[in-house]
C-alpha cells in the first residue's frame, strides 16, 4: 500500500511538472510581452465592437494592444488609450482607423504613418482618426433603399434591357 502511494504522488507530481512546462511555453509564444512600451490617445466617434485587449496593427503586425476605452463627458466622443511597443516610432499625423479583422470578426486599431518629422511622444493623442463600420447599417441601409425603389422604376447604376 505504501509503494502504491508513493508512486501516485510521484505519478501526481510529473504530470503537473510536464502541464506547468506547457503552460509556461504556451505564455511564452503567445505573442504576449512584458517589454515595455507607451501609451497613445485616440479619440473616435464610436467603437463599435472593439474592446479593451483588441490589436493595435501596423502594416498587419501587432504593435500593441487597446488597455482602456471610456466616455469623454465633454464632446462624448469614445476615448481609447493605446498601448505601443517601445520601438516604434510615430510621427505627428499617423492616423488611428477601427477595421474589422473579418466579415464577422472582431475589431483593431490600425496605426498608419504619416510623413511629419515631428513625432508622437507618450501620453499624446492622435488627432487623424477614423470611427468603426458598423455593418449592421450598412445592411440597414441598402434594405431600406431598396424597399423604396417602386415597381418598374429602375435602381441607378442599372441598366435597362
Amino acid at each position: 500500500m505504501r509503494r502504491r502511494s508513493i508512486a501516485e504522488v510521484l505519478t501526481g507530481a510529473v504530470v503537473l511538472l510536464v502541464a506547468a512546462g506547457f503552460l509556461g511555453y504556451a505564455v511564452a509564444h503567445s505573442g504576449r510581452s512584458a517589454a515595455s512600451g507607451y501609451t497613445l490617445f485616440a479619440r473616435f466617434e464610436h467603437i463599435d465592437g472593439l474592446g479593451v485587449g483588441a490589436d493595435v496593427r501596423l502594416a498587419g503586425v501587432k504593435i500593441g494592444s487597446v488597455n482602456q476605452a471610456r466616455i469623454d463627458p465633454q464632446n462624448f466622443q469614445a476615448v481609447v488609450a493605446l498601448s505601443v511597443r517601445g520601438d516604434i516610432k510615430l510621427p505627428k499625423d499617423s492616423a488611428a482607423i477601427i477595421t474589422s479583422e473579418s466579415l464577422l470578426g472582431g475589431k483593431y486599431v490600425s496605426l498608419q504613418p504619416g510623413g511629419d518629422e515631428t513625432l508622437l511622444q507618450p501620453g499624446q493623442t492622435i488627432t487623424i482618426t477614423q470611427s468603426s463600420v458598423s455593418i449592421e447599417e450598412l445592411l440597414g441601409k441598402f434594405i431600406f433603399s431598396i424597399a423604396n425603389v417602386k415597381p418598374g422604376e429602375s435602381q441607378p447604376g442599372a441598366q435597362k434591357p
